[in-house]
């Protein structure tokens, strides 16, 4: 594993890091809520926002208008199903769902998710760090590369492995805030 290849892998572990917080609720009505939902339509598990138009009209309402007026009760179903603790209302030709407010134990909850997510990204980035490394000295061994290019490479993919964790942390401190704040 080169060092570019390496920093792209971790970009986009970190880029998977954050598309994992922006599924945590926060109080306020954001449409990536629901990113993850899947509804079965003709018996194929297809993403929401593929059959629907998402909106956020205020800062506590979500709304889904499906393109298919025929999918609105599987749309319905498949929120009501799924893990965002959310109970959608239908009224005929458009859901709404309602954002209610965070009470400080389900803030609790969701901090700890995001903890979750942060950590799966770390390890992730590790295990990258660990792949660069072994393809660093196994190039060593078979005499590719000198015992000195070695030690640099290996600090370089260390810097890497920081930089990259530190900016998932950075992405947790601010969901961690976003979240806790009222």
């Amino acid at each position: 594993m080169k060092l570019a290849e390496a920093e792209s892998t971790m970009q986009k572990t970190v880029e998977a890091t954050q598309r994992s917080f922006n599924t945590i609720r926060t109080g306020r009505a954001n449409s990536s809520l629901l990113d993850k939902i899947m509804v079965k339509y003709y018996d194929v598990d297809t993403p929401l926002k593929s059959l629907a138009n998402i909106g956020t009209p205020d800062a506590t309402t979500i709304t889904i208008q499906p393109y298919d007026q025929s999918s609105l009760g599987n749309i319905e179903k498949a929120i009501s199903m799924s893990d965002v603790g959310l109970t959608p209302n239908n009224d005929g030709s458009i859901i709404r769902l309602n954002i209610p407010p965070l009470t400080e134990e389900r803030r609790k909850e969701f901090v700890k998710l995001a903890s979750k997510y942060a950590e799966e990204g770390r390890v992730g980035i590790r295990n990258i760090r660990r792949d660069a490394l072994d393809t660093v000295k196994k190039e060593e061994k078979a005499a590719e590369i000198s015992e000195d290019e070695s030690r640099d490479l290996q600090d370089e993919v260390q810097k890497l492995t920081n930089k990259y964790t530190s900016k998932i942390d950075d992405l947790f401190g601010e969901k961690e805030k976003e979240i806790t704040t009222i």
